[in-house]
């Protein structure tokens, strides 16, 4: 891996590249040449997509499916029968995990609802929490199944209160929608599943159409042109935000396992070849020890390609002179992940400003995190931990404002409220004052 010693040139290692690469991948472009028969930049394609999805409906998303994932369909929603059917086709170590995971996530959950969100009622002021009514998730596919993103996303919604939950998932050969997927959605209890992937799903969760029922909300990871389309429905829908490529910062001190290091790393890097693995080290030692362990860990992972690009494009090893430093380096990056390997790793938590996730010690890998620890591995990503949250009950609530004053209430205030009105302009807002104020006094 890259080992940087400079303090400056690590600040500009750490910069962030825009939501769209400058120049899309030659793959991407022939690909968008097969589907649109011309060369189109990844936002005009998505443009297209969502339009044709809200003006055509069902037609539109059945063409895309079969254009985009090669797969003809004769229904776009996956049957009760074939939900069935999945917890024949999943090995049940696994689905015994997904369980064990599950009741760790909605734990989490319900502590999260019972400390963060009240109602209350006071002098006539108060607030209502009310959950929003349908939420649709959005599970990737591509070349693997992602159970528990069903878990991470769902689980949330269904503490929160939501009525109900809609999941959409890229369909595979024959329209399959992976058994793990399935299972995982029943454990989540959600309500419908739905075959279908990219910026033609968000559209159609956005927007509705004749088989697939209009959300309130949008949520879940996706690819470059999944976050387009998510962009590009805002508004119309709330979405959870933008989540990029992943990516962790590793803190850590002359303490730390150069192994144990070297394998948080690679369990970053080999989700894709953009994720960014990054560590931050008071040691050179350690520095220079966990470079030749992570090559010498790459012969020993199955998805070792992907992760030698991500260590080759994003990956660095940044020593640092102290770890009020590193902390420094950390907050600036604002990463999803910020693994804490330093002696002493409770007394650090409070020093963190941003960050997705906090993992504190050598005992806690993010792996655990991102399936069985509790809270949902959705973060934010790209910095945007300086102001966005993990997904949490919060983002399936809204509060709503009550205001009923009494007419001594409306004695005291209703003459500001009419001044104010008045500078600004607003004499029919004032006046709407005012009258009341004139009638409570004729009565008297």
């Amino acid at each position: 891996m890259r080992i940087i010693r400079d303090i400056d040139e690590a600040k500009a290692a750490l910069r962030r590249s825009s939501l769209e690469p400058a120049t899309i991948p030659a793959g991407m472009q022939q690909r968008i040449r097969e589907i649109f028969g011309e060369a189109l930049t990844a936002d005009e394609a998505v443009r297209r997509i969502v339009t044709d999805v809200r003006e055509k409906g069902d037609a539109a998303l059945f063409d895309y499916i079969r254009r985009v994932d090669g797969v003809e369909l004769d229904l776009l929603e996956v049957n009760d029968a074939e939900r069935r059917q999945a917890y024949e086709e999943v090995d049940g170590e696994l689905a015994s995990a997904l369980r064990t995971a599950a009741e760790q996530v909605r734990s989490f959950h319900q502590r999260q609802m019972s400390y963060s969100f009240q109602e209350f009622s006071h002098g006539g002021l108060g607030q209502v929490v009310r959950p929003i009514e349908r939420v649709g998730i959005y599970v990737p596919g591509g070349t693997a199944s992602y159970p528990s993103t069903v878990l991470m996303t769902a689980i949330p919604a269904r503490v929160a209160g939501v009525a109900e939950v809609i999941i959409a998932t890229p369909p595979k050969e024959g329209g399959r929608i992976p058994p793990s997927t399935l299972v995982a959605a029943d454990i989540a209890q959600v309500d419908r599943v739905f075959r279908m992937g990219g910026a033609q799903a968000i559209a159609a969760l956005a927007y509705g159409t004749e088989s697939v029922p209009r959300v309130d909300k949008v949520c879940g990871p996706g690819g470059l042109f999944v976050i387009l389309a998510k962009r590009m429905v805002y508004g119309t829908v709330d979405i959870d935000g933008l989540p990029g490529p992943t990516e962790t910062v590793i803190v850590a001190d002359e303490t730390a396992s150069p192994a144990l290091c070297a394998a948080d790393l690679l369990a970053q890097a080999e989700h894709d070849v953009l994720a960014s693995a990054v560590m931050v080290t008071t040691s050179s030692t350690l520095a220079e020890e966990t470079s030749a362990e992570v090559e010498r860990q790459l012969g020993e992972i199955e998805r070792a390609e992907i992760a030698r690009q991500s260590i080759e494009r994003q990956g660095i090893i940044i020593v640092v002179d102290s770890i009020d430093q590193a902390l420094e380096l950390a907050n600036l990056y604002a990463p999803e992940h910020l693994s804490l390997m330093v002696r002493d790793a409770p007394s650090l938590v409070e020093k963190v400003r941003n960050a997705g996730g906090i993992f504190v010690g050598e005992s806690t890998p993010e792996t655990l995190g991102d399936y069985a620890a509790g809270p949902s591995h959705v973060m934010p990503t790209g910095g945007t931990a300086r102001f966005r949250s993990p997904l949490g009950v919060a983002d399936f609530l809204k509060l709503t404002s009550v205001v009923a004053s009494s007419s001594a209430d409306l004695e005291r205030l209703g003459p500001i409220a009419a001044t104010i009105a008045r500078a600004e302009g607003f004499t029919a807002h004032a006046r709407a004052v005012e009258m009341r104020l004139d009638q409570g006094r004729t009565k008297k």
